[in-house]
């Protein structure tokens, strides 16, 4: 069984190796976030499953919706998350695309409706992160509220200002810098942000775990939910 995944910038290719790799009879192969035309490559090399988790938005042309049917119709199994992966399960889910993870049910239920949600800016050899996504900021901010770290009042300012801050600039230095907050909360803040775990890597990892289960369990036995 061969598996393609598209990601680099949600998970690093080491971090996912941990989850996917090492299952018997079957060939893994990490590339760098997806754009038009790599479907057509996949299904050239006989992909069994595709799972999408980062693609390009605003620098080359997008993964199609039509490449992405095109595999499904000839009966690869594509699975998206965390990003465009999210993007595109959202709208191909009733046409056999499953998607996985917080960010593609944000997308379902259209408490996020555009890509410029998921966007960042990342170093094109490396794939490190120069930008925060604003769905990352958003569920960090909600989670830093639900711990009493700052009020639901105290994230409205930190969230307005990323909104508001073009793509590339988003990150948390910067709306820290322009918030109000006072010095201790700022701190705590912070600190809260540096040992969580980002959102966008979560639902990777929920991917590949997904993967692994469908690959592991025999048929017979394996559910198919949404996560």
């Amino acid at each position: 069984m061969k598996i393609i995944i598209y990601t680099g910038l949600s998970i690093s290719f080491d971090e996912a190796r941990k989850i996917l790799d090492n299952t018997p009879h079957t060939q893994v192969i990490y590339k760098k976030p997806i754009k038009r035309g790599d479907i057509s490559l996949a299904i050239q090399e006989k992909a069994d499953i595709i799972g999408i988790i980062d693609g390009v938005f605003h620098q080359t042309p997008a993964v199609a919706h039509k490449e992405i049917l095109e595999a499904i119709n000839k009966g690869i199994t594509v699975i998206g998350s965390s990003s465009m992966g999210a993007l595109r399960a959202s709208e191909l889910d009733n046409l056999g695309m499953k998607g996985i993870g917080y960010i593609y049910n944000q997308y379902t239920t259209g408490q996020i409706t555009s890509d410029d949600d998921v966007a960042l800016i990342s170093d094109n050899n490396t794939l490190q992160p120069l930008s925060t996504p604003l769905i990352s900021i958003k569920y960090t901010l909600s989670q830093a509220a639900q711990k009493k770290i700052i009020t639901n009042k105290e994230k409205k300012e930190p969230l307005q200002i990323a909104k508001q801050t073009y793509y590339p600039q988003r990150n948390y230095p910067h709306l820290l810098s322009q918030s109000h907050l006072n010095t201790q909360k700022k701190n705590k803040l912070t600190q809260f942000i540096n040992k969580t775990t980002d959102i966008k890597k979560k639902d990777a990892k929920k991917l590949l775990k997904y993967i692994k289960k469908k690959i592991t369990t025999p048929k017979t036995q394996t559910t198919d939910k949404n996560e």
